[in-house]
């Protein structure tokens, strides 16, 4: 529910009681990833979605359903060949949603902070006992937590779980972890969703040229916070770069040493000069980054790996660096062309191949979330 976290905000700060149902669970070809949500509040306003289309209605009526009686819900919906009149998703894949009312509690305090971009998380047990179903933890990146699962003596439980949750948290993951009613390795197993809400990850653009420009649009339209970085400050400009979150004026190298980078940061070289180009990736290459790519022609890269081999880059780090950067789609205009840099971001991202989906191999179009994440301390599932 944290991807609607804005507009739910606004609703709990107006009083309003709320259902919301949440995907917790994907299989096959699922429209919609783990997190999507539909909320329906009394008046029968509703915003989000589960699944682009194919089940909304039964889920909208679950949240009707939910938000008169107040008891939370788990139902999956699935392909249904043998009934035509089944409410099921199209696509052949199943999803499943946990139904809950929002009045109280931990959740709007989540919600707001979602809402403010702080991070946080928000647990709550998807499957497990009668009767705990629902039940919500708020989980700071610090590991403070609030809220109760409502298992186990004393806060030993809790604790456990939100040890388990911060570490979602750090990585900017949702998913599920499954841990024992105890807390740890005994009692009845648990699973509990988390979704976790982080600043939106970064994309740095060295270079500021006309490809880097459009490069700016379409990360920002990707969820990004986009900073431009040249050392020239004829080009580096607001004039020229208005979708900017922020433009800096240095020496590429020394900025990506100064600046704060994490495993979900993606950096663009775009400056095409062995004088910006060496020094920097020679840094960017031992940086645990999610992506690092370059511009430049196969000779130019040819060029650039010598010198990077001369500058001391081991073989295994450059083979980190995508380059020449981008998918090959026969892109000639900038627009084009930072299409081609965000569809290999992407692909790198979710694990994609970037071939046609008319000629993947593979029976699914989307691939198993990578953030269902197996809790160390918990029992396994069944």
């Amino acid at each position: 529910m944290l991807e609607i976290a804005e507009e739910l905000h606004r609703w709990a700060g107006q009083g309003r009681p709320f259902a919301v149902a949440t995907v917790v669970e994907v299989g096959g070809s699922a429209p919609r990833q783990l997190g999507a949500a539909l909320a329906v509040d009394g008046a029968g306003t509703a915003i989000g979605s589960v699944s682009g289309g194919c089940v909304e209605g039964a889920v909208y009526e679950l949240c009707r359903q939910v938000l008169d009686d107040g008891r939370p819900v788990r139902e999956r919906f699935g392909y249904h060949p043998e009934d035509a009149f089944a409410v099921g998703l199209t696509c052949g894949g199943s999803l499943d949603v946990l139904v809950t009312r929002v009045d109280g509690g931990v959740v709007p305090e989540g919600l707001a902070a979602a809402a403010a971009g702080r991070p946080v998380a928000l647990a709550r047990i998807s499957d497990g006992p009668a009767g705990l179903l629902g039940r919500a933890l708020l989980v700071r990146a610090d590991g403070s937590f609030e809220g109760s699962l409502g298992v186990g003596p004393g806060p030993g439980p809790d604790r456990a779980a939100a040890d388990e949750v911060v570490a979602l948290l750090d990585a900017g993951h949702t998913g599920s972890v499954v841990i024992g009613e105890d807390g740890g390795r005994c009692g009845r197993p648990l699973t509990l969703f988390v979704e976790s809400s982080v600043p939106a990850p970064r994309m740095i653009v060295f270079g500021a040229i006309d490809f880097a420009s459009a490069l700016v649009r379409v990360g920002r339209f990707l969820g990004y916070r986009v900073t431009v970085c040249d050392a020239r400050p004829v080009f580096a400009t607001p004039a020229r770069f208005p979708d900017a979150d922020e433009i800096v004026v240095e020496w590429p190298h020394r900025y990506l040493a100064s600046t704060e980078v994490d495993a979900r940061t993606v950096l663009c070289v775009l400056t095409h000069d062995h004088k910006f180009d060496v020094p920097l990736l020679a840094l960017a290459l031992t940086l645990p980054v999610a992506y690092v790519g370059a511009m430049g022609s196969r000779r130019t890269h040819r060029d650039r790996a010598r010198r990077l081999r001369e500058a001391g880059v081991s073989e295994a780090e450059l083979s980190r660096l995508r380059s020449p950067i981008g998918l090959d789609l026969g892109a000639r205009t900038p627009q084009e062309t930072a299409l081609s840099i965000a569809a290999e971001i992407v692909a790198d991202r979710h694990g994609g191949s970037g071939v046609p989906l008319s000629a993947a191999a593979h029976p699914a179009i989307h691939p198993p979330p990578r953030a269902s994440v197996p809790s160390s301390a918990g029992p396994p599932p069944g």
